[in-house]
């Protein structure tokens, strides 16, 4: 929180289940001066996040060192992450290309949950299911990471997919942050399918702040986020390091999360 950031109440389980080794912190004499993930998905892809070093020790290299600790853990894996602008010449150094703007939307629920069939709350029974529609999503499988960012049994965050004559055709997640409640992911095969979804979510936070982290490339993701009056807030540019993953970013409305992708 104190750089701005404004992680999930129930995000650090499932962070820690996507690679339990690869969170790493510096310190000098016990004290903790900086952080970075480097999540490590399969043997194929890998994705940095939380590189945060304390002002009062930056430029004084220990950035550096916790860096390419990171990039030393991950090996020779297609890497990601999501970059500030101002960073983002830094990333490019070490052979990171931007790819895209993701775009975090924000503003208050106003939405009802839609009485449709087609929604079905997540639960174990789906897990398999949603496991293998997320892999269409992802460069890597994260079988793991899903069982608890999916839970039903949490109470801070809640899941929907959109089940069609037996076949999932879309899910979403809202979890509340310290600020607000982020939907994340969201992915469906159509706009039509993303709305309803959408709706299903915003609906359990009436009232509420929601945050949406839309693909530029998508523009029914956007042309979504202003249906339901969300405003730009800040972007992030998406950037990887080798072989830019095949994904079907016109049905990716809402990345899952900045962090781990």
């Amino acid at each position: 929180m104190e750089e701005g950031w404004n992680p999930g109440l129930e995000d650090g389980p499932a962070f820690h289940a996507a690679d339990p080794t690869g969170f790493f912190v510096g310190e000098i004499d016990g004290k903790l001066i900086n952080v970075i993930s480097a999540v490590r998905y399969g043997d194929s892809f890998g994705f940095i996040g939380l590189y945060i070093c304390k002002r009062e020790f930056r430029t004084r290299g220990y950035g550096h060192q916790i860096w390419d600790h990171a990039l030393k853990y991950l090996g020779s894996r297609l890497l990601g992450l999501d970059a500030v602008n101002e960073q983002t010449a830094s990333y490019a150094e070490h052979g990171f290309k931007s790819i895209y703007r993701n775009i975090r939307n924000t503003g208050l629920s106003l939405c009802d949950t839609p009485m449709d069939p087609r929604l079905a709350p997540l639960g174990q029974g789906l897990f398999p299911s949603i496991r293998d529609y997320d892999a269409l999503f992802f460069p890597a499988p994260r079988t793991e990471f899903l069982k608890l960012w999916t839970s039903p049994m949490l109470e801070t965050r809640r899941g929907f997919a959109f089940v069609d004559d037996g076949t999932i055709r879309g899910y979403g997640v809202i979890r509340k942050c310290h600020e607000g409640f982020k939907i994340g992911p969201l992915f469906a095969d159509t706009l039509d399918i993303a709305d309803t979804l959408f709706r299903a979510l915003a609906g359990q936070v009436k009232g509420q702040t929601i945050i949406l982290d839309t693909p530029e490339p998508n523009a029914s993701a956007l042309l979504l986020a202003e249906k339901y009056e969300l405003s730009p807030e800040f972007e992030t540019y998406r950037m990887y390091r080798g072989a830019v993953p095949d994904l079907p970013l016109d049905q990716i409305y809402g990345i899952t999360t900045f962090e781990l992708g």
